[in-house]
């Protein structure tokens, strides 16, 4: 009469399941949490950016567009190219305006025709400008410009994702 049953007792060799740990990566709790790629981390935020390859830096180097394009087009910046116009918007070469001669990417900068200043030698260089700085005033329009300008435009994309009343109905 005095022996006891363990397998009455089933608390006793009771596991866990695996969901119940916080640390297990299982197929639930994996599918439900997105994770992005994207770091808030200083260092590698300033890494990234002046690590960034030529094709990364011509997005990078975008400018504002002037009032009058930005109403016509409906975009409010482009990637800056080379026979823009533009006209700066900060620092002492402030409402000096001209044509972009050449972006380079390399040093974060873009030079403008006739804007440039003396060395002391004599021999006069262009003054770098970053794109942020100035605004574009004429866009140099090929059909992949237009076709960046299409697709930007805000115009258009503004019912995006929205149902018509009429097609609910039906």
């Amino acid at each position: 009469g005095g022996s006891t049953s363990i397998e009455g007792n089933e608390s006793f060799f009771s596991i866990e399941p695996a969901s119940v740990c916080p640390f297990s990566r299982s197929k639930e709790s994996s599918s439900r949490m997105k994770f992005s790629n994207a770091s808030s981390s200083r260092r590698k935020c300033r890494k990234a950016h002046f690590g960034a390859p030529s094709s990364e830096r011509r997005v990078l180097m975008s400018a504002p567009l002037s009032k009058e394009l930005r109403t016509k087009h409906n975009v409010r910046s482009m990637p800056i190219r080379k026979d823009d116009e533009v006209t700066v918007t900060r620092g002492s070469m402030k409402n000096r305006s001209g044509k972009v001669i050449a972006v380079y990417r390399k040093k974060w900068v873009i030079h403008i025709d006739r804007i440039q200043r003396e060395k002391a030698s004599g021999a006069s260089v262009q003054i770098g400008f970053h794109p942020s700085k100035v605004e574009i005033t004429k866009l140099k329009l090929d059909k992949d410009r237009k076709a960046i300008l299409a697709r930007k435009d805000r115009s258009k994309g503004t019912d995006k994702g929205k149902h018509q009343e009429g097609a609910l109905a039906k």
